[in-house]
């Protein structure tokens, strides 16, 4: 199939802030793989924070690739790149699973949207659609002014915690479950940014307040205290940054892990052997974004959530208010359309590397 790339760069509407940094930035690349028989689509979306390669080696790699590619070249991609693995085999499963529809009259080609991977309807953002959504508010204080409170529907929320001092968090975190909407759900997310003591006080109060789970108290090197947490305290912890590659998560499940999992497909590498693991192990997964398009998000809702046992729990994806050039509206192909094409992107790679490209 033929392979074209081209770059895109998505500012937050305001900078995210985690335990990480500051974020101000979301930059991806959306691949598009053409045959005589159709066209689809992929992503590419790193965050070297989490282990994965960065932006600019992956626009690299990318632009390396030879114009016609195959499968081979495909399952060639090494384990450094998985988010490069993710995107280029996802455009290409989607292509092979799916009936690539015929050329329209005239020769225009057609496209094989990943909504072909199963009979589901899309995914159509973070406030409707065919999934519920969890809804990101912004990190410390302020949350207390986000809109997004003020809703009559019992949504699910997710707060980044980790950040600020602990008691000034804490103090925050009073005022923002009185604010919550009846029967609202918050989940708490540390990313690896507390000590244990830290995540004993969190953990403490949360058992209070019915949170829905704590997400990666401690660093990913310390799993056995994480073991030890989720045994004394009852809400639950969920791994994140411990598990973002297939080959971490499975080996999380074998020291003994058995609870939540929070997924972050685009960074896991094969999204295929990632499905067929977590069908195989029956995992209690927690779907969460990366700041993706609609490309890749819609990928992971008919191809894999769709190929796992149904849970009754909101995906990750409540994430679009974060931007405001409404790409959540558009198709794969009106994405395109927006982006300029790889030949007047060469110089990116070194300009943007001294900008800190994936915060």
């Amino acid at each position: 199939m033929r392979l074209d790339v081209r770059a895109y760069a998505r500012p937050f509407k305001t900078p995210l802030q985690t335990h990480h940094g500051s974020w101000s930035v979301r930059r991806g690349l959306i691949l598009r793989l053409e045959s005589e028989a159709g066209i689809s689509w992929g992503e590419v979306v790193p965050i070297a924070a989490f282990g994965t390669e960065s932006y600019a080696s992956a626009l690299a790699f990318c632009q390396a690739l030879p114009e016609q590619i195959t499968r081979t070249e495909i399952q060639q991609v090494p384990a450094t790149h998985p988010a490069c693995q993710f995107g280029l085999e996802a455009a290409w499963e989607t292509a092979q699973r799916s009936p690539l529809a015929p050329l329209k009259e005239g020769g225009n080609r057609t496209e094989c949207g990943a909504s072909l991977c199963s009979e589901v309807p899309l995914f159509k953002g973070d406030l409707g659609g065919s999934l519920p959504a969890s809804i990101l508010l912004p990190t410390g204080k302020a949350a207390l002014n986000s809109p997004l409170l003020f809703s009559n529907q019992p949504r699910t929320y997710k707060w980044k915690i980790g950040v600020a001092p602990i008691q000034q968090e804490l103090a925050v975190f009073e005022e923002l479950v009185g604010l919550l909407p009846a029967g609202a759900k918050l989940r708490l997310d540390a990313n690896g940014g507390l000590s244990w003591q830290n995540a004993c006080s969190w953990l403490q109060l949360c058992d209070g307040y019915g949170i829905e789970f704590l997400e990666q108290p401690l660093p990913p090197d310390e799993l056995a205290l994480m073991l030890k947490l989720s045994q004394r305290y009852s809400t639950p912890i969920a791994l994140d940054e411990s598990v973002t590659s297939l080959a971490q998560l499975k080996a999380c499940h074998a020291q003994g892990w058995r609870g939540l999992y929070v997924t972050k497909a685009p960074l896991a590498g094969s999204p295929v052997a990632l499905r067929e693991f977590c069908q195989a192990q029956a995992l209690d997964l927690v779907w969460s974004s990366v700041f993706e398009t609609n490309v890749a998000r819609q990928y992971i809702e008919n191809c894999l959530i769709k190929a796992l046992p149904a849970v009754d729990r909101a995906v990750g994806f409540g994430i679009d208010h974060w931007f405001t050039d409404g790409w959540e509206r558009y198709s794969p192909e009106q994405i395109w359309q927006r982006l300029n094409p790889m030949e007047s992107l060469q110089h990116e790679a070194g300009a943007i590397g001294a900008f800190g490209i994936d915060h």
